[in-house]
């Protein structure tokens, strides 16, 4: 029996003064922090026996993944299964001011906050990423593989493998920025959860923040 960690980190902090929700929008780069971040992951993951890296192609995970992957000597595999999830948003102002999605112009995109009828379905999303997790075991299996992907797929697949409603409140993910959600599996059998932050130290000096909860008093 094979045991197999996989590691989903979100992106370190990104370059973003119009405070937009940038989504999938290609261009979207780290901030200095942000690269802080990226060479902070690479520091704690140098101890571990790391055999594959997998990324979002989005310019922001990839950017995040390349001080991992370079300690290891390791290709980054870029896997569009990774990707944030669309959202009819992209492009507004949100982290700028949250009373905006409040406008009466979005209030039919509230349909459906189950599926939801503002971005894509959780459903798919479940799907695509139980997908490349499956791949990394397949590629990693024994060591360690580790994934950067983005806030909302991450939490989504937490909730799913801790068998939550994966519909939930924006405000209490526990996935912060260069934050870590590792899975434990014996073959492909789920063993273990655990999220930590290595990073979080840096958390404090972050201003493209989205909402969400954070250990990093843990970690300071």
């Amino acid at each position: 029996m094979d045991i197999t960690t996989v590691h989903l980190v979100r992106h370190g902090e990104v370059h973003n003064p119009e405070a937009v929700l940038y989504g999938r929008r290609p261009g979207y780069h780290l901030s200095d922090l942000g690269y802080r971040m990226a060479d902070g992951l690479g520091e704690a993951f140098s101890e571990h026996d790391v055999r594959y890296v997998m990324s979002s192609p989005l310019e922001r995970a990839v950017e995040t993944a390349t001080p991992t992957a370079e300690a290891f000597g390791l290709e980054i595999v870029k896997d569009a299964r990774l990707l944030e999830a669309d959202n009819k948003f992209e492009g507004v102002p949100v982290n700028k001011n949250r009373w905006i999605l409040a406008h009466p112009r979005y209030w039919s995109w509230y349909a459906n906050p189950l599926e939801p009828s503002w971005g894509e379905p959780y459903d798919e999303i479940i799907e695509r990423m139980s997908q490349a997790i499956a791949h990394a075991i397949d590629h990693a299996r024994g060591g360690e593989a580790v994934l950067f992907s983005h806030q909302l797929t991450i939490w989504s697949m937490r909730r799913f493998v801790e068998r939550k409603p994966i519909a939930h409140d924006p405000r209490r993910r526990e996935c912060s920025l260069a934050s870590v959600t590792s899975l434990t599996f014996a073959d492909k059998q789920l063993l273990a959860l655990d999220y930590w932050e290595p990073v979080g130290y840096l958390l404090d000096e972050a201003s493209d923040m989205v909402p969400g909860t954070s250990s990093a008093e843990a970690h300071t």
